[in-house]
């Protein structure tokens, strides 16, 4: 497994955002912190205990880099991302 999370996908396994994917902003020793682009943006990301996601490889993208690398990123490049995601899964 994959020791830090950061910048890879995950998906919602309870709650009322149940299913719903997610770009991983950080982590800490119990929780992610998410955003998705549109509801929970780059600046207030949603708190989740890692217990609560699935995470979804995706380290071949250039989002994924631009995270590990610490460089800003923006919330169109997530929506896009989680975009790309869907409709290939589709």
């Amino acid at each position: 497994m994959i020791n830090e999370l950061k910048g890879l996908m995950a998906k919602s396994l309870v709650g009322h955002d149940k299913d719903k994917i997610y770009i991983v902003i950080s982590e800490d020793s119990q929780y992610v912190y998410l955003s998705d682009g549109y509801l929970k943006m780059c600046d207030k990301p949603k708190k989740k205990k890692k217990k609560h996601v699935q995470i979804i490889k995706n380290e071949n993208s250039l989002l994924y880099r631009k995270i590990q690398e610490n460089q800003k990123i923006s919330d169109e490049e997530i929506k896009l991302e989680i975009k790309q995601y869907i409709s290939k899964r589709n």
